[in-house]
């Protein structure tokens, strides 16, 4: 992956701490599934950088696992664009279709914390 998110530091100006606590391990088995899924969606092979990989780049699994979620994010909203069939239908699905289903998400995450 060419584009890290190295510059959020830059960017945000401070760190913050709500990120769930899991292990390396489980960070880079989240990462290989992201990365999995955008390998899936896009056109192009993407690189093999995570820890123990051929181009192990020595970010953290938990940077990849934003990375790889942000690329992935990027990649499904641009195949709704190319499967809607009209630019209304792109921004329904794009706003609030999508923010329906993330606070669905959020209430499901909060009220199975141990499940996370």
């Amino acid at each position: 992956m060419v584009d890290h998110g190295d510059d959020f530091d830059t960017w945000l100006g401070q760190a913050h701490g709500r990120a769930v606590e899991r292990s390396e391990e489980q960070w880079l088995t989240i990462a290989r599934y992201v990365r999995h899924a955008a390998n899936k969606l896009s056109l192009a092979d993407l690189p093999l950088c995570l820890p123990g990989e051929p181009q192990e780049c020595g970010r953290p699994s938990q940077q990849h696992v934003v990375a790889w979620a942000a690329q992935l994010k990027a990649l499904a909203h641009n195949l709704i664009e190319e499967a809607a069939p009209t630019p209304a239908q792109v921004s329904y699905s794009t706003g609030p279709l999508y923010q329906r289903q993330l606070a669905e998400l959020r209430q499901r995450n909060a009220a199975h914390p141990a499940d996370r």
